[in-house]
């Protein structure tokens, strides 16, 4: 096939679909590749790169023309304009997006978004989510620790002793998790909290400690063991008590992270304007929610401002949009990866395209057809 690698245009997008590495692969599978000039500049990787690894530098046309587009985000209105129908678009292209997506069934696009794979073990390879949430909960911290204005570790020092910094950590998945880790690392004294009870044991193999929120019922007991190993929504009771105990731990921490994010749906608030009026001048919210609020600003937290650090009752918010973006080179290497398993899955050995009838991967990511929206 001849696949087209454009440079990425929305604003502060840095991360390009396609590496060296994996562009390597796809050549010696048999395909045509086509880079647009500079679209890995942002991600370190220069044209000569993509040359050594078998791939033309092309023009924006040239790029958007191919059989196959790859792409790290969805198509604007003047990209699509470049795109023929019957176009394959793979890329991360936001499935509860409606409008975006008739955009993309107007434009006669067979187009397939990474972020619908099934959460199954043999869709991991593929999990854009997950590769790029890793990223964000590392850089969260990293960002946190550059706008704190005192030390992470613990120092012992002849000028006196410099304690560690408390980091609170809400929301445990793989963003919360990386986030534990980057802290411990930086010797941090880090508290977790998810309205998950069975991720305690991964928050404490990290060196973390689990908030805890003992059970008072025996529905609340049932509900936190969860059936067939999947957690079930913990009760109202429950929650509110959980509520209590993280506002607690938030008045006292240096560093809060806030990770909670549910695809099609606006993120739940974990810390209110109260819990950040009672935190300590100099702390540090980063909320990786930013922009994903109920009002499309707030996040997490309804003070932060998406795209923008700012300061409220003595606390720094950090609303970050994109923090894998701020992490380029290794963000679009995990994320060319992903790419390469998933097209494996819709290419052939002699190079063509092929569309699978039963591979519920391929299915579940396939959100335009013919000129329709296939995604219910």
């Amino acid at each position: 096939m001849l696949i087209g690698v454009p440079r990425e245009s929305a604003a502060g997008e840095t991360r390009v679909a396609m590496t060296p590495e994996t562009a390597k692969k796809l050549k010696s599978q048999g395909h045509v590749l086509r880079v647009e000039q500079g679209a890995g500049l942002a991600a370190s990787v220069t044209d000569a790169a993509y040359e050594a690894a078998g791939a033309e530098i092309v023009n924006r046309a040239a790029a958007f023309a191919a059989e196959l587009v790859l792409k790290v985000r969805s198509p604007d209105a003047g990209e699509l304009a470049l795109m023929k129908p019957g176009t394959v678009l793979v890329g991360m292209l936001n499935p509860f997006d409606r409008d975006g997506l008739q955009a993309l069934a107007s434009a006669g696009l067979l187009s397939f978004a990474l972020e619908a794979a099934p959460r199954t073990t043999r869709a991991q390879s593929m999990d854009v989510l997950s590769s790029q949430a890793n990223i964000a909960g590392y850089k969260a911290v990293m960002i946190a620790a550059d706008r704190y204005q005192r030390f992470f570790p613990m120092l012992m020092t002849a000028a006196g002793t410099v304690k560690a910094a408390r980091v609170v950590v809400l929301g445990v998945g793989v963003a919360g998790l990386q986030a534990i880790a980057t802290a411990k690392r930086l010797g941090a004294v880090i508290e977790a909290s998810d309205v998950r009870p069975s991720v305690k044991e991964q928050v404490e193999s990290l060196g973390a400690k689990f908030i805890d929120v003992p059970y008072e019922t025996a529905e609340e007991k049932e509900a936190a063991e969860g059936v067939g190993g999947y957690a079930r929504p913990m009760p109202q009771s429950w929650l509110d008590r959980q509520k209590a105990e993280v506002a607690k731990r938030v008045a006292q921490a240096d560093v809060v992270i806030t990770t909670a994010l549910i695809p099609g749906r606006a993120a739940p608030v974990l810390v209110t304007e109260e819990m950040v009026k009672s935190m300590k001048p100099g702390s540090v919210i980063v909320d990786i929610a930013a922009g994903k609020g109920a009002d499309g600003v707030g996040g997490n937290c309804p003070l932060t401002e998406a795209g923008r650090t700012v300061v409220k009752h003595g606390v720094t918010l950090v609303g970050e949009t994109n923090l894998a973006a701020l992490v380029a080179a290794d963000a679009s290497a995990l994320y060319a990866r992903n790419v390469l398993d998933f097209l494996k899955l819709v290419t052939t050995k002699e190079g063509g395209f092929t569309l699978p009838a039963d591979d519920d991967i391929v299915t579940a990511c396939r959100v335009t057809q013919d000129g329709a929206i296939t995604r219910s």
